[in-house]
């Protein structure tokens, strides 16, 4: 009981707010015990405002308190702002932690984190209470945002409400000496969640210690394990069987996109891949995302992980029960999304029956439900910095700051990589990637995290906004009775993204070089030079000179048909020109006359200004990749080609005309390429003359719009290679290049531009 404490004239009482990533990262205990060191009294809270203390004692002690809130807040803290302002001393004693309402509010939540050194130990230790128990946590790791259910943090607003702490676990809890001091994921064997072992139509087969056994010896066996994972079910197996990938791939119906692999403890990092310091941090981060990273020749691994590709998307484990299990096996998984291809993510036991019945020989679920599905996130090391491929589990919930205020936008991305953003106030929250909204399904589950969004931060939205494409699956969410719908032009909402990221309100130029986006003239645009403007206003100064693509949809899908656009393009329809053209080859006797007449007529071929399309054209030109593939494989092969070819390359450039806005003529370049594929040259030394033509162009571009800061985004800066080289190039010659790196690149970042752009609009736009 408090009893009341002396009041002395020096004594004063602060409130402080303290804003950013302050909620699920220990540190409300951190205050406390910062607190009791200073011998102040208060309280401490989590609340829709961030977390707020009251702290009261002498003016020196207040002000070493201050100041220690930042300076030593836990690691997985992120403090934006503290604010303060003087209350009433009340002479009460002692410090408390207080809950707060649940009133929803900004997620100032910490992501998920992989389990932290203490736990791991605990969970390898025979002799704690928590040995092999999968749901080990601690204020400093385990689930957070992929549990939460309401806001602030606190254990009642989490899929954990319905597991009360036994006495053992609530001592812990209560604990202000304990490392679990309010750690509201905690849990132990006694209490806490457990794992169900189940057959693939459902059957039950084992519980608790018994069931990850189970686990453990079907994925011995070679056999396919579908996991509850933190964020959602996910496939597993044996990565260095190439059988058991190859059973993966048939059932899972994804024959050729890259696997991620799940690393063991000890030295296989360096077997299986070539890695900077920066990739190791990366992969040793306890956000534990998958890192894309060069392979070794001959590394241990099934060859059909990433068939024909040199790099490897490679994990360390997110959760106890991966670790448990690499323990147990002692080497690498692949570890996948838990659904078919073009299915949403798996997060409940009865989805996974319904729909990985069919995959998984074996499912190992668990009783602690999912809040929201998270996939893993994916990050490279781009231009010597990190850079976001994929927004999810341990990245999430990302919150970007705006500079004014403005009205409650539910953005809602585009086709591709769909994801959904929620601006608030003064910031917007990005949501978890849902993927391509090719299904039902996947649409259905956009609707429920966009709107699940707008619930958990306790807003009503007051305005939606969409990609212009009146195609596009997201497009059709956009009508809601009584809400206005404000349509943003996709390139610009790539540049409007990347620039809310780095916070920049300048006048910039913004190259945006996509696969492609319906541009305001009802061509699909994709190599954009725009000027952006302080008020949100923006141009389009120049593109690449368009041509068209053959069967439009599959033009998209198939290398050779964008060369055969191009090439038809080049040659100006010339008939004798074409037949004797790399391209002829590529067709049989009943493709050709149609698609030539497809091309002279301008029936179902779009016109396109695409960089993407253009490295499509040149993968078919080489012979990397002329058929259908997954979404991003021809691009990725010229990549590939180009980092392997030696030695720096000049010459031809793409030529800027004089009209505005401006073409960048490929004729040239395309000319050359075609000279040196006749000439013998090697695929590598042509895909690098793609990449050094397309930073000199960066160059020429940027000095048409006379402004220094130079935006760098879409889809094609994925391609460390290119962004390096035009990084290097514009640095060069005196501009400052900027790019994405917490945000996706590619589609999964427009709804960041999306919601930017639409808060700023007076009305709805006929038109962006």
């Amino acid at each position: 009981m408090n009893t009341p404490a002396t009041l002395s004239p020096a004594r004063e009482r602060w409130r402080l707010v303290v804003t950013g990533r302050v909620q699920g990262v220990g540190f409300r205990p951190f205050v406390a015990a910062l607190a009791k060191r200073l011998a102040l009294v208060g309280t401490v809270g989590n609340t829709p405002e961030g977390v707020v203390i009251q702290v009261e004692g002498d003016a020196a002690r207040l002000d070493a308190f201050r100041s220690a809130l930042a300076q030593e807040a836990p690691v997985a803290a992120r403090v934006n702002d503290i604010s303060v302002s003087p209350v009433t001393p009340t002479g009460a004693a002692g410090f408390r932690l207080t809950t707060g309402p649940n009133r929803g509010g900004a997620p100032a939540l910490a992501p998920d984190r992989a389990p932290c050194p203490d736990c791991l130990a605990e969970i390898r230790d025979p002799t704690a209470r928590r040995y092999r128990y999968p749901f080990t946590a601690c204020t400093a790791c385990g689930p957070r945002w992929s549990i939460a259910t309401a806001l602030p943090w606190d254990r009642a607003g989490t899929t954990l409400h319905d597991f009360p702490l036994c006495p053992a676990c609530r001592a812990e809890f209560e604990n202000p000496g304990d490392r679990r001091f309010h750690a509201e994921a905690m849990a132990c064997p006694d209490c806490g969640p457990r794992l169900l072992l189940r057959a693939p139509d459902g059957t039950e087969q084992a519980t608790g210690d018994a069931a990850l056994e189970a686990a453990v010896a079907a994925l011995r066996a070679g056999q396919i394990l579908a996991l509850k994972g933190a964020g959602g079910f996910q496939l597993l197996a044996d990565a260095t069987r190439e059988e058991a990938i190859a059973r993966l791939r048939a059932r899972k119906q994804r024959p050729e996109k890259p696997l991620a692999v799940l690393l063991p403890d000890g030295d296989w990092l360096d077997c299986l891949a070539h890695v900077s310091d920066a990739e190791r941090g990366l992969l040793d981060a306890p956000e534990a995302p998958i890192v894309l990273v060069d392979r070794q020749p001959g590394a241990p691994l099934a060859d059909n992980i990433a068939p024909g590709l040199n790099r490897l998307g490679l994990m360390r484990a997110a959760t106890p029960l991966h670790q448990l299990l690499l323990d147990a096996l002692a080497t690498p998984l692949v570890c996948t999304s838990g659904n078919r291809s073009g299915e949403p993510l798996c997060i409940s036991g009865e989805e996974a029956v319904a729909r990985l019945g069919g995959i998984a020989d074996a499912i190992l679920d668990h009783d602690r439900p999912i809040a929201r599905p998270l996939d893993d996130s994916v990050f490279q090391i781009a231009a010597g910095q990190p850079q976001c491929l994929r927004v999810g589990r341990g990245a999430l919930p990302l919150r970007i700051p705006l500079p004014q205020p403005g009205p409650v936008t539910l953005a809602l991305g585009g086709h591709l990589k769909a994801a959904p953003a929620l601006a608030l106030n003064r910031e917007v929250v990005v949501g978890a990637h849902v993927g391509d909204l090719d299904s039902d399904p996947a649409l259905r589950r956009l609707d429920s995290e966009a709107r699940a969004l707008a619930g958990l931060c306790g807003v009503q939205t007051e305005r939606i906004t969409c990609d212009r494409h009146p195609d596009y699956a997201s497009t059709t969410l956009a009508e809601r009775p009584g809400v206005p719908v404000f349509p943003v032009q996709h390139h610009h909402a790539h540049a409007a993204a990347c620039l809310a990221e780095h916070g920049v309100q300048d006048p910039v130029l913004a190259l945006v070089w996509d696969g492609a986006g319906l541009g305001t003239d009802g061509t699909l645009w994709g190599g954009e030079c725009l000027t952006v403007d302080a008020d949100g206003g923006w141009k389009r100064l120049g593109h690449l000179r368009p041509f068209r693509l053959p069967g439009g949809e599959a033009a998209i899908r198939e290398p050779r048909r964008a060369l055969l656009g191009l090439l038809h393009a080049h040659f100006a329809g010339d008939t004798a020109a074409l037949a004797a053209s790399p391209a002829r080859a590529l067709f049989d006797d009943a493709e050709w006359p149609a698609l030539l007449r497809a091309l002279d007529r301008g029936v179902n071929a779009p016109w396109t200004s695409s960089v993407g399309r253009l490295f499509d054209a040149v993968a078919a030109l080489t012979r990397l990749r002329t058929g259908a593939g997954f979404e991003g494989q021809a691009a990725m092969l010229v990549q590939q080609a180009a980092e392997a070819a030696p030695g720096t390359v000049d010459g031809p450039d793409l030529v800027l005309d004089n009209a505005m806005p401006w073409q960048a003529d490929w004729g040239p370049l395309i000319t050359a390429l075609l000279a040196a594929k006749a000439a013998g040259a090697t695929p590598g030394a042509i895909a690098a003359r793609l990449h050094s033509a397309l930073a000199r162009f960066a160059v020429a571009a940027a000095r048409t719009g006379e402004r220094e800061t130079v935006a760098l985004t879409g889809g094609c800066f994925q391609n460390r290679g290119l962004l390096q080289q035009c990084v290097d190039a514009l640095q060069t010659a005196g501009f400052r290049p900027l790019w994405p790196q917490h945000i996706p690149p590619n589609d999964g970042g427009l709804a960041l531009g999306q919601a930017v752009i639409a808060r700023r609009a007076a009305v709805p736009p006929n038109g962006d």
